[in-house]
């Protein structure tokens, strides 16, 4: 059975389920930053994931990347998946702007955490979910 990692969980908040990965917002206003995490058990690495799976989370994370892209009027996406810290496999899509405050350096380690206000975080939320709906197999989910 997929568990979410617990700082995975603590990190970030439930937008919904894709086919394959669970759909979550990184709790920093800074960005705009969505995590897919697929739901499979003990996979750290994405070479672990069958041939089918792989594709679906390519699928998934292009999906996401474009949308969050024209959603949002990036200049750049930052898609990665280091684990480094939390070793259950999840894919980053971070928005990034010439004029953030990493920029060009990677968002990791600069600057303040600063997450969202609760309001903000449901209408940001809401917003991914009408962005996202074409892939979203259940955008009304609530999370377990």
């Amino acid at each position: 059975m997929f568990e979410l990692n617990p700082r995975l969980e603590q990190d970030s908040l439930f937008i919904g389920d894709f086919k394959l990965c669970v759909v979550r917002l990184m709790n920093d206003a800074r960005y705009p930053w969505v995590i897919l995490i697929p739901k499979r058990q003990g996979v750290t690495e994405a070479f672990q994931l069958d041939e089918n799976d792989q594709q679906q989370l390519n699928k998934e994370s292009l999906y996401v990347a474009k949308q969050l892209a024209a959603l949002v009027g990036a200049d750049k996406m930052n898609i990665a998946a280091l684990g480094n810290v939390v070793s259950q496999l999840h894919i980053h899509h971070v928005a990034r702007y010439k004029s953030d405050e990493a920029w060009p350096a990677p968002v990791w380690g600069k600057g303040d955490v600063v997450p969202y206000e609760q309001a903000e975080s449901e209408a940001v939320i809401q917003q991914l979910r009408l962005t996202f709906n074409e892939q979203l197999s259940n955008g009304d989910r609530t999370e377990v």
